[in-house]
């Protein structure tokens, strides 16, 4: 079979409920591994919060972040990376505007360099200080913000976040995009406009020589739109938002039923061995 390039959202989409990737999963992703098609990660995840799978599936290949601000491979320093930040006075002006309308933390990432506005027990500290190589800069965001912000975190109250939200609109729509997490966090995350996780693996899929028709994409968010409409086989999770299991060409079983894993086996005639999830 020709090769395949086969792209995979994490959260909700590799990762089952309690955020693993099933041994069913792990052994299908080595078998079409073995028979040459090419695997790799889009995330919206920073790459030290998603090096731990990166390297449980032993993956040689480049890597999206931050849903396509940084686009790098993990192994080979040389490979031609792009990483697009956000400007740092639109990231300024917007951190004033929040914190005018009330917020409970935003925090700011330099790839993986983190600055949190204030400390604080938060979401910000359970989901993102872990693998950190220097510990984040904590205090106000207009003092310790060192650079062009890969990414921006904003969280506000929740009657605040179509407040915020309309404004982003109003004043910046032309330089960054925006995206709300879903309940119960209500995190704005704001990137540089343009960018998506279509753009990385498209750059993965030429420096390969797979044509757009041989790319199986899977996702179930908002920013997985564009991934799976690139795709020449976009693959929406059954517990994918409605939106987006509109928009794939293809609906597979939930994240926890190896929804990735059973599309594959079928599509590229993967055999596994039946395996034990105990």
């Amino acid at each position: 079979m020709e090769k395949h390039l086969i792209a995979l959202d994490l959260d909700g989409t590799l990762l089952n409920n309690d955020k693993i990737i099933s041994k069913r999963t792990i052994e299908t992703l080595k078998a079409v591994r073995e028979q040459g098609h090419i695997v790799m990660i889009a995330t919206g995840r920073p790459y030290r919060v998603s090096k731990p799978f990166y390297q449980q599936l032993e993956l040689n290949t480049p890597i999206v972040n931050m849903n396509g601000a940084y686009i790098h491979h993990p192994l080979d320093q040389n490979w031609d990376h792009m990483h697009s930040p956000l400007p740092k006075d639109v990231a300024l002006d917007i951190i004033d505007t929040s914190t005018e309308i009330g917020v409970q933390n935003i925090m700011a990432e330099i790839m993986d360099q983190v600055f949190i506005n204030k400390e604080s027990e938060h979401i910000f500290n359970q989901f993102f200080l872990e693998g950190l190589e220097q510990p984040a800069k904590i205090g106000d965001l207009k003092n310790t913000l060192t650079g062009d912000p890969s990414s921006l975190l904003v969280h506000p109250y929740e009657e605040g976040v179509n407040q915020i939200r309309q404004i982003l609109e109003e004043r910046h729509t032309s330089v960054i995009d925006h995206r709300k997490w879903g309940a119960p966090f209500h995190v704005i995350e704001i990137i540089r406009s343009g960018l998506h996780k279509a753009i990385g693996v498209k750059k993965v899929a030429e420096e390969y020589g797979i044509p757009q028709h041989r790319v199986i994409a899977f996702g179930d968010e908002d920013n997985d739109f564009e991934m799976i409409d690139y795709a020449g086989v976009g693959v929406a999770m059954a517990n994918g938002i409605e939106e987006l299991k509109s928009l794939a060409k293809e609906v597979t079983l939930t994240n926890h039923d190896d929804g990735v894993a059973q599309f594959i086996e079928e599509y590229l005639n993967i055999k596994t061995p039946l395996i034990s999830q105990d």
